[in-house]
């Protein structure tokens, strides 16, 4: 009797090849060109410096924002793989091509969140204490929830709102609107050179990162319909809540909601509603195109970017 395994047919080896053109393997090549960096790296010389010349609330606000990330990037790291099975087993090699970056990228920003605490700030305590209830909330409850149910439940329904969680509600907002607020504290207080450095190598990953998933869901909309964007607008709207909350939970532990480096909370705030209007109306625009349509804007926007 003839094995399965034999029948199988390998996307390279076939006519059809490997498709140069998707969004996905631009987003691949861009990965093997910009991402190519090491954590290690990083020269923390003059951040340690830095460190000890700041006071004690300033240090604990660096601390307190470095912990948010370091255990979101773990949890990212952690969570990933779903994803990925997903769309190996869909058999769609370009996308998991990239996704095989995806994965890399967020191992190392967790390495060089690490490399933070373990020689600037040099503090080796439990870190959690710095997660509000919010933040437990999103990454303890509704990120792994949200990518483990890709285990048992393939459809275009729950990749999406796995995407949504993963890509534009944790990284399209938690994260950029973090970013926002390390270059803003750091490059105007001319402090952390080396977490300068780092945090735009970051950005740099997490902006592909985003730009994945904004074409991932607008070609589970073209494939599957109203039911997509349907599932995206009810998951995004479930998450803001909890998502502005983590902006907050860190100014109600100052007095008068005042924090170190004098980063205002409306000012925060604003920003990270600006990025959840900015993804859903990126993506809001796929609604009406065609799979093609959507392939070539994409493309547009990676060449703009470039």
């Amino acid at each position: 009797m003839t094995s399965p395994q034999n029948d199988r047919v390998f996307i390279t080896t076939s006519p059809q090849g490997l498709r140069y053109d998707l969004p996905p393997m631009r987003l691949w090549n861009k990965a093997k060109r910009l991402g190519i960096w090491n954590p290690g790296d990083i020269d923390f010389t003059q951040d340690i410096a830095d460190w000890q010349q700041l006071n004690d609330d300033q240090r604990e606000a660096l601390a307190r924002s470095s912990a948010l990330f370091l255990a979101g990037e773990e949890s990212v790291t952690l969570d990933l793989l779903p994803l990925i099975l997903v769309i190996a087993r869909e058999g769609r090699l370009e996308e998991e091509m990239y996704l095989t970056s995806f994965l890399w990228e967020e191992a190392k920003h967790v390495e060089g969140f690490r490399r933070f605490f373990d020689e600037v700030a040099q503090d080796h305590t439990d870190l959690a204490r710095y997660h509000g209830p919010n933040y437990r909330h999103i990454f303890g409850e509704e990120l792994p929830a949200a990518m483990n149910r890709l285990l048992t439940d393939n459809s275009p329904v729950a990749q999406v709102r796995a995407s949504a969680t993963y890509n534009l509600i944790v990284e399209g907002v938690l994260a950029e609107t973090g970013y926002y607020g390390f270059e803003r504290t750091l490059t105007q207080n001319h402090i952390l050179p080396g977490m300068q450095q780092f945090i735009g190598l970051v950005k740099r990953d997490e902006s592909r990162h985003i730009a994945f998933a904004v074409y991932f869901i607008s070609r589970l909309m073209a494939e599957h319909g109203e039911s997509v964007w349907t599932a995206l607008q009810e998951r995004m709207n479930e998450l803001l809540p909890f998502t502005m909350g983590v902006v907050s939970d860190t100014y109600v532990t100052y007095q008068d909601g005042k924090m170190p480096f004098d980063l205002p909370h409306d000012e925060v705030l604003g920003y990270a509603m600006t990025q959840f209007q900015k993804r859903m109306s990126r993506i809001e625009r796929a609604r009406q195109q065609t799979l093609d349509e959507i392939n070539s804007i994409a493309n547009e926007l990676d060449e703009q970017q470039a």
